[in-house]
């Protein structure tokens, strides 16, 4: 069987992601911080759909958390290994800069920046072993171009997108690909409260895209046939920042 772990699995794209992982033939792991609800449901579709998938939990940010849940999985699968990471896990907290509260930039770049390194320095170590493996980033357009109410959000997605070009520099020698995506607006919860009538009429296409959208092109960085794509951020925004 093999592997993938999906964090911020729980709803909208990441939920999409991991449907369609499933449906590629992993085993997915669903890690979530604490919606269990959420979690629970989106195992249920995906055995439903003749899929494998097992829950996860633990908050990225915290490196202790990660460390206990991912050495209890490994003692139970000791002929195993992660070989597909998606670090999805992320949180807004808009404001404008000379708002912005402590907590608000810090549990930010906690989630997104502390939690793609914690879990990845940890997973990365078995793909170089193994001589395998692939690791998807999702950052976002606020990442490539910054969106004001989100320095906070803009600057963990920003270092997310350095450190995929360094990483994927790193670990391509051990066949090991190292890739983001970047989503414009997405229809999922994150997005609900934005103006959606307003903000499409910016988007070349005219629309929000689906969390089924992003999730295909994830699926393909996650596969066999991307093998020649390392460090690469492709942008899924209906050409909105082209």
């Amino acid at each position: 069987m093999n592997y993938a772990l999906v964090t911020g699995a729980s709803r909208g794209i990441g939920r999409s992601i991991s449907k369609r992982l499933a449906k590629d033939g992993f085993c997915v792991l669903l890690n979530y911080c604490s919606n269990h609800a959420a979690a629970q449901e989106t195992l249920s579709e995906i055995e439903a759909e003749g899929g494998h998938a097992e829950l996860l939990p633990f908050d990225v940010s915290n490196e202790a958390s990660m460390d206990e849940a991912l050495e209890k999985w490994a003692a139970a699968h000791p002929d195993d290994y992660i070989s597909v990471l998606v670090n999805n896990a992320g949180i807004r907290m808009d404001n404008l800069m000379v708002f912005m509260q402590d907590e608000q930039w810090h549990k930010v770049i906690d989630t997104s920046l502390n939690g793609f390194f914690y879990v990845t320095r940890r997973l990365v170590k078995d793909m170089m072993t193994h001589r395998y493996g692939r690791v998807v980033n999702v950052t976002s357009l606020s990442g490539l171009k910054g969106l004001p109410g989100q320095t906070n959000y803009s600057a963990a997605k920003a270092a997310i997108i350095g450190a995929t070009k360094a990483l994927a520099q790193e670990v391509a020698p051990r066949k090991v690909t190292v890739n983001a995506v970047a989503p414009g607006f997405i229809a999922t919860d994150m997005t609900k409260d934005l103006n959606e009538a307003d903000l499409k009429k910016m988007i070349p296409v005219g629309r929000f895209g689906k969390p089924e959208e992003v999730a295909s092109l994830v699926s393909f960085l996650a596969s066999a046939e991307s093998s020649y794509i390392t460090g690469e951020v492709i942008s899924i925004n209906g050409g909105l920042y082209t």
